[in-house]
């Protein structure tokens, strides 16, 4: 390195021994790969964080967003981690794209095999990769991209018979498909077609501490949970969820369901033991799965959910998870977080997120505004 080069004011650099960034390199944690660069001024080098070169002196390692200010600042790539060349972590997604888009062109699920072939790995690798990547394995994705072909081809108003939508779908047996769709759809083909027609949802709205509260429950457990401070708004995005369906309310039978998830909205350390219709992806029902265990009055990020479940390069796919949730509360995705602890969207209002947590740090109900 250039004696010009050396009387450089590193500005990136933070002397204090506790950055995360040094705590990154101190493990070599590879999920920082490509978040920033650290290069050592004994050797001139820049590194990734997860370089398994031997740790330099914290007093020689300074920090830079990008390779190209590593480079500016006159420090040369280290030829053992590449830190110029796409992380492993980006190449892995770009692989796992491929495969993805792959089986979205395909009429049926592409063998794993050919889908590894393609990829240039071995098939055990591969379902290791697109795991980690997307949180399912390869017949997962392939079953729930089908799952939702089927879904557009039923709810297109021009579409052609159950049976031929079921295999435009990908399914390439019709009593293969009516194994699982109840899992799939909650209802038969053709009463999804029809909106729900002819299946009962019982449903009430009721006040609680956190405005109005939809509950409704269908022959298979509650089905919804909901919160506004409209409660009109509320029936119609029920109506809208199930516009064929025989909406019960009134229901003098229902009251004591609804009650019960009142109690649970102002008590949630108090627990449901009502039974949930709970309707997914097999990815989003494992992650409501996990959030259920997250206790009240403590939360999680989003990151240590993907941690959690066995996948944790798929962030972004959990926060989606989050975001599909229809049962407020008793899938507790309010109690997600961003990792640096700040809170992020939700489906039913920062605000309520908000009040919900505080409430359930303190263990004891909000007051009614």
């Amino acid at each position: 390195m250039s004696q010009a080069t050396s009387n450089l004011s590193f500005q990136a650099t933070d002397p204090v021994a506790g950055d995360p960034r040094w705590r990154a390199v101190a493990s070599r944690d590879g999920s920082c790969d490509g978040a920033f660069v650290y290069a050592v001024t004994t050797t001139g080098i820049y590194c990734r964080p997860s370089c398994p070169a031997r740790r330099a002196k914290r007093q020689h390692v300074h920090f830079f967003a990008t390779s190209a200010a590593a480079q500016a600042a006159g420090f040369r790539a280290c030829r053992r981690c590449r830190p110029d060349a796409p992380s492993r972590a980006e190449q892995h997604a770009a692989t796992v794209a491929a495969a993805c888009r792959a089986i979205d062109a395909a009429d049926a699920p592409p063998p794993l095999a050919a889908l590894a072939a393609t990829a240039g790995l071995s098939a055990s690798r591969f379902h290791r990769i697109f795991k980690a990547v997307t949180g399912l394995t390869p017949r997962a994705y392939a079953a729930g991209q089908r799952a939702r072909r089927l879904r557009e081809e039923l709810e297109r108003p021009d579409g052609s018979t159950v049976t031929a939508a079921i295999y435009s779908a990908g399914f390439n047996a019709s009593s293969r498909f009516y194994q699982v769709a109840g899992d799939i759809l909650g209802m038969t083909p053709t009463a999804y077609r029809r909106g729900g027609d002819g299946r009962d949802v019982r449903f009430a709205v009721s006040d609680c501490s956190l405005g109005c509260i939809l509950v409704a429950c269908s022959e298979r457990g509650v089905c919804a949970i909901a919160l506004d401070d409209d409660p009109a708004a509320l029936v119609r995005n029920l109506r809208r969820r199930f516009p064929q369906a025989n909406l019960i309310g009134d229901d003098a039978g229902f009251a004591e369901v609804v009650a019960a998830v009142v109690r649970f909205i102002e008590a949630p350390a108090s627990g449901l033991s009502l039974p949930l219709d709970l309707r997914g992806t097999a990815f989003q029902i494992r992650v409501w799965e996990e959030l259920s265990r997250i206790p009240a009055g403590t939360t999680a990020s989003y990151a240590e959910i993907a941690r959690r479940i066995g996948t944790p390069g798929a962030v972004r796919a959990v926060a989606g998870a989050c975001a599909a949730n229809t049962l407020a509360v008793a899938i507790p995705c309010h109690r997600v977080i961003r990792s640096d602890g700040t809170l992020s969207g939700y489906r039913w209002g920062i605000e309520r997120k908000r009040r919900l947590l505080h409430r359930e740090a303190k263990g004891k109900p909000t007051e009614t505004p």
